[in-house]
């Protein structure tokens, strides 16, 4: 790794860092990166998980004045997390390299088309809660394998999955949006955490790769939590989207 490529990828993984803390499509924008360094999917999707541990604990960390009061919801979504993001590096690990060359673009294309439609769900959420008469009780066992199905997806991929979680958290759930933003944090935090540990007990990586993605995901994961909030969303958006269609594509025509 030359120094062009090192702070290529270090730039690279401070913006994902912030947009993970903020939005939760970080992914589609370190993922690239590596692919047009030229990294093989694979091992760029498993590089990248692990580098990306550190900076959703910063971004947990730094929204933990939000999560007060919400040991018990994050202890039950985060068995879901856990469970789901093993199954989901398992199957990364089990299934051949040429199907995640087939399912990634897939779901590089349907990420990019969530983050362009999470005005309008956070929109909907909004009058959801509105028309509710009373809370939920965090959302009974269809919420639970709801976050478990979206472990799943983080542990083998992970694009976009904070935009998932926070659908699903506010079609289910009566709570600040921030608050919310907060659980997804740590929920995304467990995901990458379990298949990451999967990944360096049997997985290829390239640890240069990792380590500066990790620095590059703390520093933004910190700043994200922390000046997150006033950047324009549909700037984020548009970054995330134009990066990841051009991603989507790439792979498909490769």
């Amino acid at each position: 790794m030359d120094a062009v490529e090192a702070l290529a990828i270090g730039a690279a993984a401070i913006a994902a860092g912030g947009i993970n803390a903020v939005v939760g499509s970080g992914t589609l924008i370190t993922f690239p990166t590596l692919l047009a360094f030229g990294y093989p999917p694979v091992l760029a999707n498993v590089s990248n998980t692990l580098g990306l541990v550190p900076g959703t604990l910063s971004a947990a960390w730094g929204y933990r004045r939000e999560l007060r009061g919400q040991l018990r919801r994050v202890l039950r979504f985060g068995s879901a997390s856990l469970l789901g993001g093993l199954l989901g590096a398992l199957l990364l690990l089990k299934l051949p390299e040429s199907a995640f060359d087939t399912i990634v673009p897939v779901l590089i294309l349907s990420a990019c088309l969530l983050v362009l439609l999470q005005s309008r769900i956070n929109r909907w959420t909004r009058e959801r809660r509105a028309a509710s008469e009373r809370p939920r009780e965090d959302g009974g066992l269809p919420m639970w394998c709801g976050v478990l199905g979206t472990g799943v997806y983080g542990g083998y991929f992970g694009a976009a999955q904070g935009v998932i979680l926070m659908g699903l958290f506010g079609s289910f759930l009566q709570e600040e949006l921030q608050r919310l933003n907060a659980v997804k944090n740590v929920l995304a935090s467990l995901v990458n955490g379990v298949a990451a540990v999967i990944f360096i007990a049997v997985a290829q990586i390239a640890w240069k790769v990792v380590l500066v993605v990790a620095v590059g995901a703390t520093i933004g994961g910190l700043l994200g939590a922390r000046i997150g909030r006033r950047l324009p969303p549909a700037v984020l958006r548009g970054v995330i989207i134009a990066v990841g269609i051009t991603a989507g594509v790439t792979l498909m025509v490769r």
